[in-house]
């Protein structure tokens, strides 16, 4: 991205919005595409990056600006208690109000901002300021709408029977809830944040969400029936989807250093839909037996994988599992995500259906193995299951570890065989509608242009 805006030469653009995301690679990178795709419709964008993230993110130039502000946090670690969380907000309310000042003291005064929905005090400062605070949700409006009833008393946990019926949703069992609903005692913190996103939504200017219409069609009308909501994505590059955006080949931001010359070097060696993708994003943690069994899973399979074990992680794999591995896997610390998604080697992705993987993987049409392991993750596993049938769901025996064993089989059906065959169509099937939502003309598309139209009348 190119840097401050002092260092730049003047432009006739007025309009000027900021785009603040929380701090984490998955909620980054969504945001900073739609910054994108604001830029190339004549908006002069700011993404604003917090001190702890904006030192260890890897850059390239594009056509938005970048500002850091102060909030005194390790990288990729948000609040762990709520003391740290209320300095976290207190200390970033003060640093982001000064920079709205500073830019309203320029030729570029900042008209909106738009803010992740993980952060709803951010349209607390936007009021005060006398801008328009625009919310965006980087999950699913399915797990949205989870913890919406659920904040609304629509259920209790433990549930009175074996499942919860919602509006416009399908019969979920207590493994399909987002974990931080069926289990209130872990990471209070998170759990506080991720209720607290529908405090202050009918204040707000525009609700904008990380979806497509056809995709989650019923819910969206659903909770469009409650706000005013758009949906805007898929929010990958543009080189993956309707390729009208010059020069978006990548996200541009990351936390980590992909491994991409290896990554790229290892696919163009195999064979056409012949590897299985592993990686469990930038959070996620498996304990030692877990691990111990999805090495010795993935070996046992005796398909090519290509696995994204951490810095943090490699201590866990087997003694003996890379030199077993050498003819058939590669492990690296990081990956092109997107690249390798693409890369014509590339059959299967064995995820933790994070949102923002779970939509790469829709967008280009890539079968899943879901093995998820908490928040929003069980409930994207039973729609990419369930519902889109794009991919199967691990089981996990009675200590919550998935066999090697249960790992093979995943992996054969969607591999193999007449099952991964059907998967596969339905997986074509979602990249089509992904595309068409974004191209000119489709439903995301007519939303930013709309969005765009208001900001510029305002």
């Amino acid at each position: 991205m190119e840097e401050k805006m002092e260092e730049k030469e003047p432009r006739a653009i007025e309009t000027h919005i900021l785009v603040f995301p929380f701090p984490l690679q998955g909620h980054i990178n969504p945001m900073v595409q739609f910054a994108k795709r604001l830029a190339s419709k004549g908006i002069r964008v700011t993404v604003v990056t917090t001190s702890s993230t904006a030192v260890s993110i890897q850059t390239q130039k594009s056509s938005i600006y970048s500002e850091s502000i102060f909030n005194g946090f390790e990288p990729g670690k948000p609040p762990k208690d709520m003391d740290e969380d209320e300095r976290f907000k207190v200390t970033l309310s003060q640093s982001l109000a000064n920079l709205i000042e500073k830019f309203n003291a320029t030729i570029y005064p900042t008209k909106a901002i738009i803010y992740d929905s993980f952060m709803p005090w951010v349209l607390d400062v936007a009021k005060e300021l006398g801008i328009a605070g625009c919310p965006f949700f980087t999950q699913s409006w399915a797990v949205n709408a989870i913890y919406y009833h659920y904040q609304q008393g629509a259920f209790t946990i433990p549930l009175q029977g074996s499942v919860v019926s919602l509006p416009c949703l399908p019969m979920l069992h207590i493994n399909d809830l987002p974990s931080l609903v069926y289990d209130i005692s872990s990471y209070p913190v998170a759990r506080n944040i991720l209720l607290s996103q529908f405090s202050n939504l009918k204040e707000a200017y525009w609700i904008l969400s990380n979806t497509f219409d056809k995709l989650e069609e019923e819910i969206v009308k659903w909770m469009a029936s409650q706000w005013a909501i758009k949906t805007i994505g898929p929010t990958i590059p543009s080189i993956y989807l309707d390729k009208r955006l010059e020069d978006d080949k990548d996200y541009g931001l990351s936390l980590f250093k992909p491994n991409t010359d290896g990554c790229m070097k290892w696919l163009n060696s195999r064979q056409v839909g012949s590897v299985v993708y592993v990686s469990f994003g930038s959070l996620a943690s498996l304990g030692e037996e877990q691990m111990e069994e999805l090495a010795w899973g993935l070996h046992r399979s005796n398909y090519y994988f290509l696995w994204v074990v951490r810095e943090s992680e490699e201590k866990k794999l087997p003694n003996t599992f890379l030199e077993k591995i050498s003819d058939k896997g590669l492990v690296v610390t990081w990956s092109p995500q997107l690249q390798v998604l693409s890369h014509k080697a590339t059959r299967c992705f064995m995820t933790h259906c994070g949102w923002n993987s779970t939509l790469e993987a829709l967008s280009l049409g890539v079968p899943m193995v879901a093995m998820p392991q908490w928040t929003d993750q069980t409930t994207n596993a039973k729609f990419v299951t369930d519902v889109w049938h794009v991919g199967v769901r691990v089981k996990v025996n009675e200590k919550g570890i998935v066999t090697r064993e249960g790992i093979e089989v995943c992996l054969k059906e969607v591999m193999e065989g007449e099952r991964a065959n059907e998967i596969k169509r339905n997986s074509d099937k979602w990249k089509s509608l992904a595309r068409e939502a974004v191209d000119e003309g489709g439903s995301s598309d007519n939303n930013i242009e709309e969005f765009v139209a208001q900001l510029l009348s305002k």
